[in-house]
């Protein structure tokens, strides 16, 4: 079987121990695979620097659309209304989750390459006092910007909002204070930082803003609480459950403890996307953004005169090994390039290495 790592922000490459955790066939209703669910649940919240009497964690079917959909549908009451601060095509999707659930909502809206201010949610929650809710997304990979959503939690906290983060993508990534930013439910996926495989998403929850939930859920499958409460009980899924991914997925957090927890993932994170960074401008590759840079996916502007298709590059870079990833804006011509997942040095010199030798074939 020809094998390729991804350079994606997930799905993304995962270990072979995790892969082979999916070899065995677990039931839903036994207590050790019931367990295995509550020690997961416990490990996310502990690595979110949150503690256990005021945070709790739900995991939910599906992929971190879901997990988004199941807390916007669930926690936003028909007599309340959320502020979705929107800077690329994954705050774009929360928009779309509120229109088609019919969730009250406004959009705060800054062009892709900036972050969404601080200053001006202020003065959007001065203007409008029905908002009682304010969602952002943490790691933007439309373009690989990171917003500062500190500063959006400590407003949240001092006018008494509920916060929500879609940490899709960062959770794990980087260095995240949950509690103490004041986030009420942060959301991400299996498949992401954690480098576990597509399945499931898990939302990290304050026990007090939860509990408060029940009954304004709009969908019985990802209602939130209804997930929640016989989670609680004694780890078992409402409906049935990815046994599969589970298991790999509680093989990921051992091997993420392995390497040193979550500082030693980001400062890898982080050295891959500086490394890739430098060599990819030094053969005109210049990356889309000039500020907020993230640590997890970088997006590319094509060199100068360049004539060959992303499909042509694909396919090269693909049969060198490594996968990237199209461009996800509507108005430039770009591409991008993950650096999370089992992705060290070695892959960052290599793939560039394999680019450098593309742009030599297409440079006549």
């Amino acid at each position: 079987m020809k094998t390729y790592k991804l350079l994606t922000p997930g799905p993304l490459t995962t270990t072979m121990s995790v892969k082979e955790q999916m070899l065995f066939d677990h039931c839903t209703w036994d207590d050790d695979y019931k367990q295995i669910t509550q020690w997961i649940r416990a490990e996310l919240v502990r690595i979110a620097n949150c503690s256990p009497e005021t945070y709790t964690a739900v995991l939910m079917q599906g992929s971190g659309t879901f997990g988004d959909e199941a807390v916007l549908t669930s926690v936003v009451g028909d007599d309340e209304k959320v502020l979705i601060c929107s800077n690329g095509a994954y705050g774009d999707r929360m928009v779309e989750v509120c229109r088609h659930a019919r969730v009250p909502h406004a959009v705060y809206s800054e062009p892709y390459s900036d972050i969404p201010h601080v200053e001006r949610i202020r003065e959007m929650l001065d203007a409008d006092p029905a908002i009682t809710h304010v969602c952002m997304v943490h790691s933007e990979t439309t373009t690989g910007l990171l917003n500062d959503i500190a500063p959006v939690g400590e407003l949240c906290h001092e006018r008494g909002l509920t916060f929500i983060v879609d940490a899709m993508s960062s959770f794990a990534c980087v260095e995240m204070p949950v509690e103490d930013w004041h986030i009420d439910f942060l959301v991400s996926s299996a498949n992401k930082g954690i480098q576990g495989v597509p399945g499931f998403s898990f939302i990290i929850c304050r026990r007090d803003k939860l509990e408060a939930s029940a009954g304004k859920a709009r969908s019985l499958s990802m209602d939130l609480y209804d997930q929640w409460v016989p989670m609680e009980r004694d780890g078992k899924w409402r409906y049935t459950s990815p046994t599969h991914v589970v298991l790999a997925f509680a093989q990921a957090l051992r091997e993420l403890e392995e390497e040193g927890g979550i500082p030693a993932r980001a400062a890898r994170y982080a050295a891959n996307q500086r490394l890739l960074a430098r060599r990819m401008e030094a053969m005109g590759f210049k990356a889309y953004l000039d500020h907020h840079q993230g640590p997890i996916i970088t997006t590319f502007y094509y060199p100068q005169g360049a004539t060959f298709s992303f499909a042509e590059m694909y396919d090269y870079i693909k049969d060198h090994g490594y996968v990237l990833y199209p461009g996800k804006l509507t108005d430039e011509e770009t591409f991008r390039m993950g650096n999370i997942g089992e992705i060290y040095e070695e892959d960052i010199m290599n793939v560039t290495d394999a680019l450098a030798d593309f742009l030599a074939q297409h440079s006549a």
